[in-house]
């Protein structure tokens, strides 16, 4: 099993659900954990670049979440795991997001306001949001 995916009984059932799973897991990992990793990095000129390719690559799926609950659909997933912690610390990473990200926003909402998430917290972690 290649590690930087799933263990496959954590993936859905549905063949093609597992392959859009794997998808969306793969750009994540390519279109934005790279620049987190950037930011994270310490004090750097790529910064603000790695702060666009987020912004933009985060643009681009808000779509989504007009017409589902979740990434998959209705059915919370492995990747809305993934991602929450990205989305929670976008203003800690100095992330803004345009009006047209709304849906992204009101889906990060979602998944801060179930309990595991903030259980999973460190003390750290929870200050890094306003």
């Amino acid at each position: 099993i290649d590690e930087r995916f799933p263990h496959p009984q954590l993936m859905p059932a549905d063949p093609v659900m597992r392959a859009r799973a794997r998808l969306f897991l793969f750009r994540f990992e390519q279109e934005l954990f790279t620049h987190v990793k950037a930011l994270e990095s310490g004090p750097s000129k790529g910064h603000d670049k790695a702060r666009l390719y987020i912004r933009e690559n985060l643009i681009q799926i808000a779509p989504i979440f007009v017409k589902q609950k979740f990434m998959l659909g209705e059915e919370f997933s492995m990747l809305d795991v993934a991602i929450a912690p990205l989305l929670w610390r976008l203003d800690y990473y100095g992330v803004q997001m345009p009006k047209q990200a709304v849906p992204l926003l009101k889906y990060a909402e979602r998944l801060f306001a179930r309990p595991a998430f903030s259980e999973a917290m460190t003390s750290a972690e929870r200050g890094m949001r306003k």
